[in-house]
Parts: C-alpha cells; structure tokens; sequence
C-alpha cells in the first residue's frame, strides 16, 4: 500500500486564493522578497518572552508583535535531522541524516545530504538568489558535503558546533567559503563571540547581495544556546538571583504568560516534575546558588542571541531591507537533558575550555508545559517556536494554530520566491519535498491542510493526523495515543480504549518508515 499523504497540498479552490495573494504582494512588493532564516540550537519550547520565558527577548518580541506566531510547529527533536529536513523539505531519513554524521551504509543514515534532495540554497541560487548561511552546518563536513557544494554562495561555518570561543577544541572547525581556516584568522574579529560572529558576517554578506542588486537568502545557524553553556561575565551578573525561586516556581510563571497569550489551552495540565528531579524545596542553600548560577549562564547565552539578532534586524534596517524580508525564527529541537537531574558545571563558564550542561532539571522548565526533552518524540522533545516577520507580506498578525514541520519552510521559501522546485540541479535529478507551503497560512489565518506528519529518531517515533498522536518512547516500548487538541502535554494515554485508531496510525507510520529510509535502521536502534 502506497501512503499518499506525504505528496499532499493544498486545494486548488487554496492554490488559487495563494496565487491572487502573491499576484497582488507581487505588484505592491517588488522585487522578490529576501530571506533570513534564523535557527537556535537545544533551545526549549518555552525559552523565549513570546513562548512565556522570563529571559528578556527583546529582539524576538519585536518580530513576534509585527508578524505571525505558529503555536504547534514541530522540529524532529535532533540536531542534524532537523537541519537536514529545513534545508531540504524532505524527512530527515529521506535526505541522508535519520540519525547524526555517522555514516552507518544504509540509504537513510549516510551522515551527510543525498544528492537527489536539493537544499532551499540551490533552489534560490538557481532562482537569481544571492545566498549565504553562518553558523552550525552539521549536515556533512567532508569535501563536497560543504555549504559550498551545497547552493550557498557564501559561508562562514562550523562543521558541527558547541564553540562560543576561539578554542583549540576539535569541535572548532571553522571554514569559510568551504575552506578551514584558523580560529584565530585575521580575517575574524580578535577574541570572537560566535554569536556576535554569526551576526557579523552575515551582514558583510548581506552587504554583498545588495551591492549586485540581488534578492538574498541568509541562513544563521546558531550555535547558542547549546551546551557548553559559555558567556561574558557582565552578561552571567545580569541574571544571579533570578532563578533561585526555583523550577517549579518558574515553570508556573511561565505557563501563566502562555495562557494569558492564548498559546496554550488553560485546560491542559502541565507535564509533572519527574520523580529523578528534586523538589527545589530539598536543596540546600549550595545547591540553590549552583542551580541558579547554572541557569543564568543559560540564560545570559539566550540573551545574547536575542540581542545579536537585534543587530542583525538594526542592519537589515538601516540597508533598506527590512520590510521585504521574510524573517522566520525557530529552533532544532527542545530543551536538553542530555546531562542528567544535576546538570554539570565544569571550568569557568567565561572561558573556552569550561563545561557547563544545564541538565534534566533545567530542561523540563524550558520545555514548559510539555514532557521529554531534546532526542524523544513526545512534544518536549519536538515542539518549537516559529515566528515569521514580513511587513510589507503579513497582513494578518498574531497565533496560527495550524500544525507544520520542519519540511515546510524549503517548499515555503520557494513559494514566497515565486519560483519552483526543479527537477534538476547542475545535471542531478532531484525529488520534490515532502514538505507543503505555509504562504496559505501565513496569509490567511484559517488555512490548513489535511495530513498526517511523522517522525523517527532512535527508535522513538510518532505520528501526528488531525487530532490525534500516536508516540512510542524507544523500540520494543508500547505506543501511546493522545487527543492532541484537547490534551496536547500528553498527559492521557488513550492507546487502551482506542486500539482501532492505535492500529490505524500505527500502520500509516509503518507505511511511511518503509518508504522512507527510517528503515532498514542500524542495528542500535532494533529491539
């Protein structure tokens, strides 16, 4: 049986309505908008001021009050997958990456991009499009893997990340234009901050484009706020004491601010603290100050990403640039546990060669209101802000509430460039996304699609169709179902009075794991 879901698009009665709005914004928006496409990295879905954080998000305030919100928008929960299902509108698996860079010789774990999956870059650099990314590649760092050979014209990149420092690490591959050059370059600001970096040479791209007269595609690719946590003091100081009300505390607080906002229904009870993490109340006065100490290092990187894209915003601004600039801000997946209940603080977090993980405990906040973190499938591990901004394109601000993936933002990008997705590229045949347009959407708040979406990672899985979720917490382990619309944390299981709609979805999943690349998986991730 073919699943047929995954070719799925819009009406044509919704295809026609997209084409008037585009012929209009064409006549008022000349020429072609521009890009820039903004992705943090381990950042939870509750992180920033327009998602309930505390931490002040200035920056992202701004584009979230002058464009559009989507509350149920979906990374893969990985690094790499997600980098490889934005940059290519395909499943992560379908693209090469369904795991990390590891190549373990079968069709969907190749560790680097397949040829036959074309990155939005190319498309656009066909298209007339001057394109540039900075930041964390992580899709392939051999020759012929690079953002190089990949469509952009320009590049400043690490090959993964987990750098804020010049450091002698070897994480702190750097290269330019697909050339590794020294962290200590002259053609590199003295005593960089990635962040600042990322920001800095983007502009110089930016520059570049509009010196050629050409529309322009920016992907920054963040390294903040990922582990190791590291920042300048003055910015650590600013946040000491925020956080010693503690977790629980902070959480309510937070989910407070998503209520009042309307991105979360007041019915839905937050995931509750796992039995592994203790009660702030049981932790000695040491404890608390370590804790809150870890935390405003968190905070302090977030921060200071915030404020870098203000930069970015500021310059984009004083170009003449701004308004025709689709602007789209997410991240690759959710808050990371990775380090267990206590975190780990190691070194001096001002310093490159320091080690600090926020930890378990930190990460449930971060992903308030939602279960699970960074590499599950369950909404913690996979929900993700995405705000997009376009004065002169978005004419209807606020919430959309419609679900949408990852794969969505190549086909978006291609649409809003009023261009195609080619069958081939400089003589490769490449397959069309798996990923729809969102232009619908951001244009007409009520627009939707009828489809089901998937994931795979580890051996986790699920898939999402209307109102319901079928999720599976590692092979061998039970599926669980969920009515997502009215019990969206996840905190119902329903897969014992539903075994028809069980047996239903899980089958469409298995369908779509077959057909693309999630098997045959490695061995690690079989029962």
């Amino acid at each position: 049986m073919q699943y047929t879901s995954m070719s799925t698009r819009y009406p044509p009665s919704a295809s026609a309505l997209l084409w008037v709005l585009l012929c209009v914004c064409s006549a008022v928006a000349e020429p072609r908008p521009n890009f820039v496409v903004i992705l943090a990295d381990d950042m939870g879905f509750s992180d920033i001021g327009p998602y309930g954080s505390e931490i002040p998000t200035p920056s992202l305030d701004r584009l979230a009050a002058g464009g559009l919100c989507f509350s149920q928008f979906y990374n893969t929960g990985r690094c790499c997958p997600t980098r490889a299902s934005l940059l290519t509108g395909h499943y992560s698996h379908r693209a090469g990456i369904g795991h990390m860079t590891a190549d373990d010789r079968l069709p969907g774990y190749r560790g680097h991009l397949r040829q036959d999956c074309a990155t939005f870059a190319e498309v656009l650099r066909e298209a007339g499009y001057f394109t540039a990314m900075t930041g964390k590649w992580h899709v392939g760092h051999r020759p012929g893997q690079r953002p190089t050979d990949r469509g952009f014209r320009r590049s400043l990149n690490l090959a993964a990340g987990g750098v804020y420092y010049p450091c002698e690490s070897s994480k702190c591959q750097l290269f330019l234009d697909g050339e590794r050059i020294a962290n200590v370059d002259p053609r590199l600001p003295e005593n960089w901050y990635a962040t600042d970096l990322w920001t800095d040479y983007g502009l110089k791209f930016v520059d570049e484009a509009l010196s050629e007269g050409a529309p322009f595609l920016l992907y920054q690719a963040h390294t903040a706020p990922h582990f190791p946590l590291q920042a300048d003091a003055i910015d650590i100081d600013r946040f000491r004491g925020n956080y010693r009300r503690g977790w629980e505390q902070l959480a309510q607080e937070r989910l407070g601010r998503q209520r009042r906002s309307g991105l979360i229904d007041a019915s839905w009870q937050p995931a509750p603290l796992p039995d592994e993490i203790s009660r702030w109340v049981s932790l000695s006065d040491e404890e608390k100050d370590r804790f809150d100490h870890l935390m405003s290092v968190y905070a302090a990187v977030v921060a200071r990403m915030d404020q870098s894209i203000g930069n970015l915003l500021k310059g984009l601004e004083d170009r003449g640039a701004l308004d025709n600039t689709v602007v789209i801000f997410c991240s690759d997946n959710g808050g990371n546990a990775e380090a267990g209940p206590s975190g780990r603080t190691k070194g001096n977090p001002t310093t490159a060669d320091s080690a600090w993980f926020c930890g378990q405990s930190w990460a449930h906040l971060q992903n308030t209101p939602f279960r699970l973190y960074k590499h599950h499938n369950h909404e913690g591990g996979i929900a993700t802000p995405l705000i997009v901004h376009w004065p002169v394109g978005i004419k209807s601000k606020g919430w959309r509430r419609q679900p949408a993936h990852m794969i969505d933002i190549a086909p978006t990008l291609i649409d809003l460039a009023k261009t195609t997705w080619p069958d081939t590229i400089r003589d490769r045949h490449v397959s069309p996304p798996a990923g729809i347009s969102l232009a619908p959407v951001i244009q007409m708040p009520n627009q939707a699609a009828d489809r089901s979406i998937f994931w795979e990672h580890e051996g986790n899985a699920a898939i999402r169709t209307g109102d319901l979720k079928l999720v599976r917490n590692g092979v061998g382990s039970d599926w669980e179902l969920y009515d997502i619309t009215n019990d969206r944390t996840e905190s119902n299981d329903l897969s014992s009075s539903r075994r028809p709609d069980v047996d239903r979805l899980s089958q469409l999943w298995s369908e779509w794991a077959e057909q693309s690349n999630v098997l045959p998986a490695p061995a690690r991730f079989q029962p």
